[in-house]
Order: C-alpha cells, then sequence, then structure tokens
C-alpha cells in the first residue's frame, strides 16, 4: 500500500482571473497584476457589485472535450473540466494506456446557481397583477425551462463530465464544502491511492463567486467597497482590509502513485507530502487553536519540522475577522515562515481559490521566487507576519497550503519538490 511520500503531482492546470494555462497565470502573477476589475453591469449603483475577478482569456470550444457537452455546462463546470484538461495534459495521461478503472476523479465544487436569464420567463408567466402564484408553476412556468436545464448545475457534473472525458471508472466523488472544498477533494483523493483504490486520481476545484443570485445570496455586507480602485481592494491580512471581492475560476491536478508514474514514464511536478483535516467554528474561542492544529498535523505527517517549511501559503479571504483569527492561528505556530495570500491578486474564487493557489505555491517553488502580496502595506495592530509587498526568495523547497471554510471545515496540504 502507498505511503504519503509515494504520492506525487504530475499536472497543473489553471483556468483564472490572471489568465488560463500555467505560463499565462505565472507570468501575471509574477508581475504583480491584478485579475480583479470593473463590471459594467453593476456601475451606477451603490453596490459593492461593482468589481470582480472574472476568468480571463477563456474559450471553452478550445478546452472542453467533448465539446459538445457544453450546451449541459454552466460556466463553473466548463471551467472545471478545462483545469482538469489541462493538467490531464501535461502529466501526459494518455487513458487508453491505463487502467481505466484505477483512475478516480474527485472536484470540490458548490451549489451552482443558475442565471436568472434561464429562468425569468418562467417566472413572469406565474405571475398575475405582478404577483407571483406558485399554482401556475406546473401549467404556465414549467414549459419554459429548459429540458436540460438542471443538468447545467448540478454540483457532481464537473467530476461526472471530467470522468467521461478521461474514461475514469474508478472512484469519483463531490465535494461541496464551501472555500474548503478543493484541498478536502484533492486529501479525498490522495487518500483514494493511499489506500490502494485507485493509482491516479484527478482532483481539484472549480467555482464562481460572481453570479448575482450568489452575492445576494452571501450579503453584500461582506464585500469590499473600494469600487473606485479595483486593483486595491482585495487585500488579505493588510490593516485597511473592508471585504472580500468575488472571483471565479477553476484548478485541477493529477496525482498519481510512484510506481504508477514510473510505469508510463510521466514526471513529478511536486510531492503531496502530508495532510490532514478538522472542524471548528469560526464563532468559537478554539477556531485559530483549532486551525493551527490541522497544520501541526499535516506537516507531522510530512515529517517535515516547521523550519524547514519555506510557504505557507494562507488562506486569506481580506475579511477583516477572518483574516485576524488566522493570523491568530499561524501566530501559534509559524510567524517566522514566508507567508504568501494570493488572493490579493484575485480575490476569493470560492472552491476554485485552494487548488489554484496550491497552484501558485506550486510554481513558487518550482521557480525559487515567492511573489509579493501586492496590496499589502501593514497588518493589524499587535501582529507580525511574514509577508511582503516585494518578491522574495524561496527558502526551502516546501509550502502548506490551507484553506477554510465560513461553517468551519479546514484542510491544510504539506507539499515538496520531488
Amino acid at each position: 500500500m502507498p505511503t504519503p511520500s509515494d504520492i506525487l503531482i504530475t499536472g497543473l492546470g489553471v483556468v483564472s482571473p490572471l489568465g488560463v494555462g500555467l505560463e499565462n497565470f505565472w507570468q501575471a502573477l509574477a508581475a504583480g497584476q491584478s485579475g480583479v476589475v470593473d463590471r459594467p453591469e453593476f456601475a451606477g449603483n451603490d453596490w459593492p457589485f461593482q468589481i470582480g475577478a472574472p476568468v480571463q482569456g477563456f474559450d471553452p470550444k478550445q478546452l472542453v472535450k467533448p465539446r459538445k457537452a457544453l450546451k449541459v455546462m454552466c460556466p463553473p463546470i466548463q471551467t472545471g473540466c478545462a483545469a482538469a484538461n489541462l493538467a490531464v495534459e501535461q502529466a501526459g495521461l494518455i487513458p487508453d494506456q491505463l487502467n481505466p478503472d484505477r483512475i478516480a476523479t474527485v472536484f470540490g465544487t458548490e451549489v451552482f446557481i443558475s442565471d436568472p436569464r434561464e429562468i425569468g420567463n418562467a417566472f413572469f408567466k406565474c405571475l398575475v397583477d405582478g404577483k407571483y402564484q406558485h399554482e401556475l408553476w406546473g401549467t404556465a412556468g414549467l414549459g419554459e425551462i429548459e429540458p436540460l436545464w438542471m443538468l447545467k448545475y448540478l454540483p457532481n457534473m464537473v467530476a461526472s463530465h471530467i470522468s467521461i472525458a478521461i474514461d475514469a471508472r474508478g472512484p469519483s466523488n463531490s465535494i461541496c464544502q464551501g472555500d474548503a472544498s478543493s484541498l478536502l477533494s484533492i486529501i479525498e483523493a490522495a487518500e483514494l491511492l493511499r489506500r490502494g483504490w485507485a493509482d491516479t486520481a484527478v482532483a481539484g476545484g472549480t467555482g464562481s463567486n460572481l453570479q448575482l443570485f450568489s452575492m445576494i445570496y452571501r450579503g453584500k455586507e461582506q464585500y469590499s467597497r473600494r469600487v473606485d480602485t479595483p486593483a486595491a481592494a482585495s487585500r488579505p491580512f493588510d490593516r485597511n482590509r473592508d471585504g472580500e471581492v468575488p472571483g471565479e475560476g477553476a484548478g485541477a491536478i493529477v496525482l498519481e502513485t510512484s510506481s504508477s508514474m514510473l510505469r508510463r514514464g510521466g514526471k513529478a511536478q511536486a510531492r503531496l507530502a502530508g495532510w490532514a483535516q478538522g472542524f471548528c467554528s469560526l464563532d468559537s474561542p478554539r477556531f485559530p487553536q483549532r486551525v493551527a492544529e490541522v497544520c501541526e498535523q499535516a506537516l507531522a505527517a510530512a515529517r517535515l519540522p516547521v523550519e524547514e517549511l519555506g510557504q505557507f501559503n494562507a488562506h486569506g479571504t481580506s475579511q477583516p475577522l477572518s483574516d485576524r483569527l488566522e493570523a491568530i492561528a499561524i501566530a501559534k505556530f509559524a510567524s517566522e515562515v514566508p507567508m504568501v495570500a494570493f488572493k490579493h491578486n484575485f480575490g476569493n474564487l470560492g472552491p476554485g481559490s485552494g487548488t489554484i493557489e496550491l497552484i501558485a505555491g506550486i510554481l513558487a517553488m518550482q521557480r525559487g521566487v515567492l511573489p509579493g502580496a501586492i496590496n499589502f502595506t501593514a497588518p493589524d495592530e499587535g501582529f507580525t507576519l511574514s509577508l511582503s509587498s516585494s518578491p522574495r526568495k524561496y527558502p526551502h523547497n516546501s509550502l502548506l497550503k490551507l484553506s477554510f471554510s465560513p461553517t468551519g471545515q479546514i484542510a491544510a496540504l504539506v507539499v515538496t519538490l520531488p
């Protein structure tokens, strides 16, 4: 049975506000660019939805296979499948040369909320004197809904489409646990390999916080009001942060056992050395301590002392309270570890954030440089964080990636160079 040290990352794929593909993504990140832009459709009102971080440079017809499946994919499903295809391509996986029963797919997703334009006509058909009448839905409204409408928004469809595209017949799962979803999916995929239930797995996450109903549901109070300076709005851990910026994107990785990779002549991009997960409500006074414990458990699983950790890849949403609790947790065990917070560049992408930030950290480790936190000027009073607005030399070939959700799920991964 494989051990954690036998699990390798052989493919990376990213579809993000900084661009599509690893090179475009890294060049923008290294140059200190921001993917946060004005959203003209919300201009002229006092809502904070006027800015956001949409995916840039994405043509689903070029990256989603089979192309005919696009008609039953909402945008986050499209980006998730595209990121997976990019990761599979970099890994050099040829499905015909693998045992399909030993390929797993695990993806972090969410409840994909429909575009209001797709259900508007159905709603209007049920109005009488300007008031919605539910009893009319079956006779007047339902006929206005596309027959395959539901398939476009089911959370499990990302893993389903990926499995079909690469003929993966092994274990498949979809994890919907908010911002922690994609790291939890990677942990689940790694456990499948560790237990011997699969040799190869495609894992990651996709999401969008940009849909109107989604933003209204989450509440405008959580978003930054810096609508006049979009690129400066997302400011994780900065003393002057005032809320997060919504975005969208997807990241995917290919995990393989070392024996599987060697058997097919593949190449490792990184090693998944350890992982841990846990739960604690953000309302609990123990939350910072629990976050620190999960991170320490991941380091222990990787047999890596904190002194040899080269990067703490933070969750950092730019929310005042969330960032402060995370800073308290980091100060408990890793205050001297060089820290990065990539939401400075592209805001909060929901379930897509964790994997995209992990990929950013891996690329930084491979290139030997830590990109600067572009909007960081000073931490909260009372905190000294090893976060810098300027690029730094990478000290050790290792990283710890942390993610947690507003409902308390916590996940941490330790990754090293192979």
